[in-house]
């Protein structure tokens, strides 16, 4: 990595600043150095939100013009293997710098944000989007980025923009509104009892949901693995199983939380003409967040038409329920 590409390096084994406090003096400067990142931060002063009800749970629309090119991205190999990929260093804007993260990651403010405060962490080499391998990863982020900010991942087959290069994403922590509705005790029950680490399910929240959560992060992984691996056995299919992972850290326990996936995208996305319905759903949406970059989308979705969405992207409860009893 080029020292000019380098803003400041995370170094746990010193005292702080942080690495929210690091990323948080990133994007401050980013946005008075980088011409690119200030208009994606002033276009996101304007989106627009709607607020529904559907099925008993709440989910929020956001009118995001700018995320046309990430919800309308084409992700076939081809496709991929036409264009440069925009995580490499090579490729970033000039202005463009980040934290060094435990000497593999840079944390980059993303140019065309959701969130007020919108990260990506990126590996520093060109490997493809796959968790395995990567889960301490992804729950150190989540304590080291703790209590500011959560981290998520997006499978390669469920909403990476970016599937031939290995990445992570960072948001304010509970805007993403199924981080708080899973903690209600009505919305998940007990599934299974793994070493060191409780498994539950998801229920009125409108699709399959496990929820991972532990305090210890030696534990966690492993469950987390197994997890992936039961998930992996049930679901079948070649590489990693289709899923969106949402991890956060407070009150010394780890959560990870779990989408399984059997569809990228839903049959509105793909219609002609009046009838399609532009929504591309990863950890974000699955989580209660749905972006909408076509106006007339965000206006005339409405509640059962999330609902049927979930359904038809979520595995059903049968699955879920053969995914636990193989743990």
């Amino acid at each position: 990595m080029q020292s000019n590409r380098i803003f400041a390096d995370y170094d746990p084994s010193r005292n702080p600043p942080s690495l929210a406090e690091l990323a948080l003096d990133l994007l401050e400067q980013q946005k008075a150095a980088w011409p690119q990142l200030a208009e994606g931060y002033r276009a996101l002063d304007s989106v627009r939100v709607r607020e529904l009800h559907a099925e008993g749970f709440v989910v929020r629309l956001q009118f995001n013009p700018q995320r046309a090119i990430s919800s309308g991205a084409k992700v076939d190999a081809q496709s991929i293997q036409a264009r440069p990929c925009f995580l490499c260093e090579k490729n970033l804007p000039g202005q463009q710098k980040g934290v060094g993260y435990r000497d593999d990651y840079l944390v980059l403010c993303n140019p065309a944000p959701i969130f007020a405060k919108h990260y990506t962490i990126a590996h520093v080499q060109h490997r493809p989007q796959a968790i395995d391998g990567s889960i301490e990863i992804l729950l150190k982020l989540a304590r080291e980025f703790s209590p500011q900010f959560s981290v998520f991942y997006n499978g390669p087959r469920c909403g990476a923009s970016a599937p031939d290069h290995l990445h992570f994403q960072a948001c304010p922590s509970h805007v993403i509104p199924v981080e708080t509705q899973i903690l209600e005790p009505e919305r998940s029950v007990l599934a299974k009892n793994l070493p060191g680490v409780t498994l539950h399910t998801s229920q009125e929240l409108g699709r399959e949901i496990l929820l991972l959560t532990g305090n210890d992060e030696s534990a966690m992984a492993a469950a987390l693995a197994h997890t992936i691996n039961a998930m992996k056995q049930v679901m079948g299919g070649d590489g990693e199983p289709m899923m969106n992972i949402i991890s956060t850290f407070g009150d010394n326990l780890y959560r990870a939380i779990i989408f399984p996936r059997r569809k990228h995208r839903p049959e509105v996305y793909f219609r002609e003409g009046e009838d399609r319905i532009l929504v591309s759903p990863a950890s974000v949406d699955m989580g209660g967040l749905i972006i909408m970059p076509i106006e007339k989308d965000f206006l005339r979705l409405e509640a059962e038409q999330i609902a049927n969405i979930y359904r038809e992207v979520s595995i059903t409860p049968e699955i879920t329920q053969q995914i636990i009893e193989s743990l």
